[in-house]
Formats: C-alpha cells, structure tokens, sequence
C-alpha cells in the first residue's frame, strides 16, 4: 500500500517552468526547488506503526517465584520503523533542467521532476523554439558583450535611426532563414516540404548553428533599444553577440543589458512560479495544468493539420477549376 508521500509525488512527476532572476545560478534554482518538494513530500502525515506480537513476563510476587514464569502475548509496535529511526521518507528526488540560462539572465526555466525526465527529453528531442528580450543600449563596447564587462570602446550613436535599425534587423533575419532552410533535410520543392512549412515544423533535424526565426525592435529610445527574438539552438552568449554585431552594422557599438526568456517551447512566462510559489503544493498544481494543457493541445493539432491539408486540396482544386475554365473560354 503506497503512502500518502508516495502518492504525492506520483502527483509530482511530470514537466513545469519557474522563473528564474537575474544575478542567480540555474543549479542554485534546482537546488532550492529540490530541497522545498524534499520538506512537502517528508510533511504528508505517516501511516501508522506496524505491530508485532511478543511474548512478555507478567510481573510477580517474591510469593510466587515458586509457581514459575508466567508470560503473556502482547501486540506492541515496531520502532524499528518508526520515522526517528528510519529517517524521512524521501531523502532525495532527481529534479531535471531544461534548456539552462547563465547566471546573468533571467526567465522562464523548465524542470522536470521524477519520469517527467523522461518527458523532458523528449521535449527537446522535438524543434523547439524559444523567445527572448533583449535590453541593449548603444555607444559601448565589452569584453564579454554586457554591461558589467569591461568597456572597450566607446562610439557615438547619434546617426542611429529606427529605419536604419529594421533595415539592418531585416538582414540578419533573412541570413538566419537561408541558414534554416540549409539545415532543413526535406526537399524545399516537395509537397512534405510545402505541409509542414505551414504547420510551422520546418527547422533543423538535430544540433545545428543558432538559427534566429524571428528578430524586430519592440522599443527604440536611443541610445537604449529593446529586441524581441525568437530562435533555435541558442545561448544567451550568442544572442549578445548578435547585440554587438548590430552595433557594427550600424558603424556604432552596442552593449546588452538583459537577457530574458519569454517562452520555451509550450511554456511562457505566464506558467512561470516565482520564487515564493516554489513549494510542493504550487508544483503540484503547476504540473497538473501542463498535463491538462498537452492533453487539450492533441486534438487541436490534429484538427490544424487536417485544415491545412484541407485548405491546401481546395487551393488545387480552384486552381485546376480555372485552368479548366479558362480551356473552355479558348
């Protein structure tokens, strides 16, 4: 018979996103969320000690020490498995990590508790897009593409017009969608090709270089500006670069002051716990509306591919009713 920890963490196991600050390790974020599902699931209320039946002596007078031992069948319990001699319950559970972000960025990570690492892997075996901020601010350079690393060259940023900004944006995001298509396995000319680039699951089969599938500027206020990124096989190092680069491109420099994730794959920064909801009860939850979400999202996407598929069979069949219209009028 399972106990009532055992069952709360069958109720555990599964895939969930916290939001992890800025200034604070992935593992340190791991490690606290382990430690406080470790102090719920060791909280459920223990069963009851077993009993066992022992054979007792009965006291006696020194009247009676003639007549023998007289004994007794006593049910007692069983310290032995009493908590302060086995310890607790659970003394450790493997909390997996999605995609890590370094210290100095922010947003949405996903962890995975029990044989939702299994689940986790098979998560990013799949083409999974993630979308970032970026807070980055003109006229400065660094070693190491932040704003805390040391500066090495300072530039003006006045001729630095949004028009200026979009048309170099625009580039890089035509130079990442032939790197995509590049990596893509499927015949560009084929009918698959055609189908899965409108249900969105063009991409890389496998590693490949960091590919951006999207880039544009939410907010330019010179000599700070906000991008907004969506993108492939990335790391948070790289998309600073990106930053940098930008900088060149518009005979300037540029600096990043902020990374943060904003979505990983089906998880956005609305599934997001804080810090005071990293304990059992709001994981819990959390896990169980991700398994809600997944279910109510299979049938969805069955019913987009058959509308696809269904929408591109009316398309040829228009097609091939005025090439037939049209022989008709000759």
């Amino acid at each position: 018979m399972a106990t009532p920890a055992i069952r709360t963490f069958r109720k555990l196991e599964g895939l969930f996103c916290v939001y992890k600050p800025a200034g604070v390790h992935w593992k340190l974020v791991r490690d606290s969320i382990e430690t406080n599902l470790l102090k719920g699931l060791n909280a459920a209320p223990s069963q009851p000690l077993p009993h066992e039946v022992r054979l007792l002596a009965q006291p006696r007078h020194e009247s009676e020490a003639s007549k023998g031992l007289t004994v007794s069948a006593v049910s007692v319990p069983v310290l032995s498995k009493h908590p302060l001699v086995t310890g607790p319950e659970f003394q450790h559970i493997r909390v997996g990590v999605g995609h890590r972000l370094d210290t100095f960025s922010s947003g949405v990570l996903v962890l995975a508790v029990g044989n939702g690492n299994k689940a986790l892997n098979d998560f990013y075996t799949t083409r999974v897009t993630r979308d970032y901020t970026l807070e980055a601010e003109f006229g400065t350079a660094t070693d190491n593409f932040t704003n805390t690393g040391r500066v090495v060259e300072r530039s003006t940023y006045d001729h630095i017009t949004q028009d200026k900004l979009e048309r170099v944006l625009s580039m890089l995001e035509g130079v990442n969608q032939k790197t995509l298509l590049t990596y893509s396995s499927i015949d560009m000319r084929s009918q698959e090709a055609y189908e899965m680039a409108v249900q969105g699951l063009l991409g890389p089969e496998g590693k490949s270089t960091p590919i951006l599938t999207g880039l544009r500027c939410i907010r330019f206020q010179p000599p700070n500006f906000t991008l907004e990124v969506q993108c492939l096989n990335e790391t948070q190092k790289y998309l600073r670069k990106i930053v940098h680069e930008i900088g060149l491109e518009l005979r300037s420099t540029a600096v990043c002051n902020g990374v943060r994730c904003t979505r990983d794959g089906l998880f956005t920064l609305q599934d997001a716990l804080i810090h005071h909801h990293w304990t059992a009860a709001d994981v819990m939850q959390a896990i169980q509306l991700y398994h809600s979400t997944k279910k109510n999202k299979k049938p969805s996407k069955a019913a987009n591919k058959t509308s696809a598929l269904q929408t591109s069979e009316d398309n040829i069949t228009e097609t091939q009713q005025s090439e037939i219209n049209d022989g008709v009028a000759r």
